[in-house]
């Protein structure tokens, strides 16, 4: 989550000053939810309190689309000598 600026922005954290949690403490986290069936019930209170001022929350999946450059890798060995 922490690495994905827009979910940073949503939870009000800067990455150079707040205390991230790693991702296993995040996975322990997610996983005492999915334990004690909580976390339908969260998104339920949440939902409860976005709608009381107006505002509508959807479950969904973010889709983080950065794209990173990679150096092209030498051509060696047969993969080259088939490339000729």
């Amino acid at each position: 989550m922490h690495e994905v600026s827009l979910l940073r922005h949503f939870a009000e954290l800067d990455a150079g000053t707040d205390t991230m949690p790693d991702e296993t403490t995040i996975l322990n986290f997610r996983h005492l939810l999915e334990r004690h069936a909580l976390s339908s019930a969260l998104f339920t209170e949440v939902n409860g309190l976005l709608l009381e001022r107006e505002l509508l929350l959807r479950e969904g999946t973010i889709v983080d689309a950065t794209l990173i450059g990679h150096r092209p890798r030498p051509r060696t060995g047969k993969a080259s000598a088939i490339q000729r």
